[in-house]
């Protein structure tokens, strides 16, 4: 098993792009689309949950979910009785399906709402999901499987995977049951994760269940804020983040050498990374707030948070599907093939991760943008967006020196 500090499978960080480059491509990038959006872009465009063209789709969701509890269940025997070294489990879940997840609900929507196969179970409530839980539960299952993946000292052991899953599944039935699929909108991690990122598809469902072709900022624009919401997509900003800084030479030191302990240590730094994301993000709208004379705008401009997040995980992540996807096959389906560890080459793979985050953040202002004139007054809606601007960059430069100089 190529198991390392960083991830649970494996990594690569041979990227030879300039540092400075980088960063004047990624400032100059935002610094533009920034003025432009100021200067051209003075009403709201994005119509939400009322934009986009009716298709007739139709996929066969119950055959899927019954397909996809097949492969769970295939997993599980490799979990259950498959050789400690070489195993594919491991792969299969943090690959296949957390990584899969990523390219996957962008290209076609929330696919796991359409595959999961808790879904199979029935939709009988027995009270309503009440609203204050809002997004909180699925924040702290992401935040269990990231300190699962990143923070746990064996995480590719099957004994770790197994308790992981078992404690999972056994929420999300018992959610479930209470609460009926309602619950799975809101609770379970994995959903909500690939539902957030869909929003980013061009194949969407309105709140009146018809499927629609509609441009990714109108479904940034459907997200409506919900208790948890910042935390969620904050867990998903500040876990990247400590998956980059944690492969730094100093951190790693400081992990096999302190006096807390490997794991205590890195539970410390997971928390302080996620924490440092969401008090930055506080920060900010608390003054653009100010500036706009607007209360509440934290849960509201979270929708923008997304378009991010999703160039981070795409930034992480790009490299280890490439080549540890194939791992994962190889193993599951018993290949002869060997693994071509230059499937992609580290030039590739730097380029890849400066696009996704400059793309992710130019999104992200367009969307701020686009809420900024909606919410707050004509006169100030300009001024308003400065501290979300500097949030922007913060973020940006942030994410590209953990990438690029870890």
């Amino acid at each position: 098993m190529t198991g390392v500090l960083a991830h649970g499978v494996g990594s690569r960080s041979d990227l030879p792009i300039p540092i400075f480059y980088a960063y004047a491509g990624a400032l100059a990038a935002l610094v533009a689309s920034f003025l432009a959006l100021g200067l051209l872009w003075p009403d709201s465009r994005f119509r939400g949950d009322t934009a986009g063209r009716v298709i007739r789709l139709r996929p066969p969701a119950t055959a899927l979910r019954v397909a996809t509890l097949l492969v769970v269940l295939y997993a599980a025997g490799w979990l259950a009785v498959g050789p400690d070294a070489g195993n594919a489990a491991p792969y299969l879940f943090y690959v296949v399906f957390w990584v899969g997840l990523v390219p996957a609900s962008l290209l076609f929507g929330p696919v796991w709402r359409l595959l999961d196969p808790l879904r199979l179970l029935p939709d009988r409530p027995r009270r309503p999901l009440p609203l204050r839980l809002g997004y909180w539960p699925a924040a702290l299952g992401l935040l269990a499987f990231t300190w699962t993946e990143l923070v746990s000292p064996h995480p590719a052991d099957r004994l770790t995977l197994a308790i992981f899953l078992l404690a999972y599944g056994a929420a999300q039935v018992a959610g479930t049951l209470v609460y009926g699929h309602a619950w799975l909108e809101r609770g379970d991690a994995f959903e909500v994760y690939s539902t957030l990122i869909g929003h980013l598809s061009p194949l969407g469902r309105r709140a009146d269940g018809k499927v629609v072709l509609r441009g990714p900022f109108d479904g940034l624009d459907a997200i409506e804020p919900a208790p948890g919401l910042v935390a969620t997509v904050c867990v998903l900003l500040g876990g990247t983040a400590y998956d980059g800084f944690s492969g730094s030479p100093g951190w790693v030191n400081a992990l096999q050498t302190g006096p807390l302990g490997r794991t205590a240590l890195g539970t410390l730094g997971l928390l302080a990374a996620i924490v440092a994301v969401a008090t930055l993000y506080g920060a900010c709208l608390a003054a653009a707030g100010l500036i706009g004379r607007t209360r509440g705008l934290a849960p509201r401009f979270a929708h923008s948070l997304v378009p991010i997040a999703a160039g981070y995980l795409i930034a992480h992540y790009f490299s280890l599907l490439v080549i540890e996807g194939q791992r994962a096959a190889v193993l599951a389906l018993w290949l002869p093939a060997r693994v071509d560890q230059n499937a992609v080459s580290p030039a590739a793979i730097a380029t890849v991760q400066v696009v996704a985050i400059v793309a992710g953040h130019v999104c992200g202002v367009i969307a701020a943008h686009d809420r900024s004139v909606r919410l707050l007054p004509p006169a100030r809606a300009i001024a308003g967006q400065i501290p979300l601007f500097i949030l922007m960059i913060c973020y940006t430069l942030g994410g590209l020196t953990l990438l690029l100089a870890a």
